[in-house]
């Protein structure tokens, strides 16, 4: 492995910065390691299938592993985190370590100079003199340095600009209410999107009583919209809650399978029904006290 010289931008210390604690040693030795196990696979004499990928064919694996991390923080599983985070770190390293062999400064080490000097770069009221009431004006600052930023690289200079098309739908809505919020353009409270709603519920029915597929789509893309909005105002992730919705689903269907059987495609509306109540009904006893709110919604027809 080579290590590269960090450019003169990234060597550069901040005007002030607080006290800076110690990283505990075993952690700096535990990612040596994984560093020196994934360039030995790399490398000649190492994994055959490690030595023919490429940064193109490793990016899918990532996006991958983002979900399955994800999916583990949901369920409150922290055996599975410390699984899924380590896929996720060895899969960056491994990224980065692929991408060296190039030449070009695309390293593990000028990455981690770079995400490091824009994290100082970007936290003025921490590393500088800019002094901040709250997260929100935080917000507002990292948005008005990263435009700052993209303007000097010569790209999309947009409130908008840098929020990927490829996200999930509903993160993409989420981000782009976000940065939409940061620059003004926002109801000034929950009432706003929530009537946004009710109107927007009453657009896509008048389109699906007439019948056309493309005001139908047009109408439940503005439905869906401003549903994440009022998700964004409650500081509730869009993405996670319907993801735990989902969920909670799957259980419950499953019960209502494994109850029925091979009767499950006969069964009557009512029997469906009072099953789904079982269900719920059985979750919530498991659930610590408390939870069992949130497992009394909907029924088998409505999720």
């Amino acid at each position: 492995m080579t290590a590269s010289e960090p450019p003169p931008s990234d060597r550069t210390e901040p005007p002030a910065s607080p006290p800076e604690r110690p990283v505990p040693p075993e952690w700096t030795a535990a990612i040596e390691r994984l560093m020196q196990v994934l360039d030995t696979l790399r490398g000649p004499g190492g994994c055959p299938w490690d030595a023919k990928q490429t940064v193109a064919s490793l990016v899918p694996h990532l996006v991958e592993e983002s979900h399955e991390l994800a999916d583990a923080a949901a369920r409150g599983d922290r055996a599975g985190l410390r699984e899924e985070l380590g896929d996720l770190l060895m899969g960056v390293l491994m990224t980065a370590r692929v991408a060296a062999e190039d030449d070009d400064g695309v390293d593990p080490g000028t990455v981690a100079r770079a995400v490091t000097a824009k994290l100082i770069r970007r936290h003025p009221h921490v590393y500088g003199e800019v002094r901040v009431s709250d997260s929100g004006e935080v917000l507002r600052n990292w948005e008005d340095i990263k435009r700052e930023e993209r303007r000097e690289e010569g790209k999309e200079d947009s409130v908008l600009g840098g929020v990927p098309a490829s996200l999930p739908a509903l993160t993409l809505a989420r981000r782009v209410g976000d940065k939409a919020a940061a620059a003004g353009f926002d109801w000034p409270d929950l009432s706003g999107p929530v009537h946004k709603v009710e109107e927007e519920l009453g657009e896509l029915a008048a389109a699906a009583e007439s019948g056309d597929r493309t005001a139908v789509e047009d109408e439940l893309g503005d439905l869906l919209f401003a549903v994440v909005n009022v998700a964004r105002k409650l500081g509730v992730d869009p993405e996670t809650a319907l993801r735990r919705t989902v969920a909670r689903f799957r259980e419950r269907f499953g019960y209502v399978e494994r109850r029925l059987g091979e009767r499950l495609r006969g069964a009557s509306l009512e029997e469906l029904e009072a099953l789904w109540q079982e269900a719920k009904r059985t979750a919530a006893a498991a659930e610590p006290t408390g939870a069992e709110g949130r497992a009394s919604d909907g029924g088998a027809s409505q999720g």
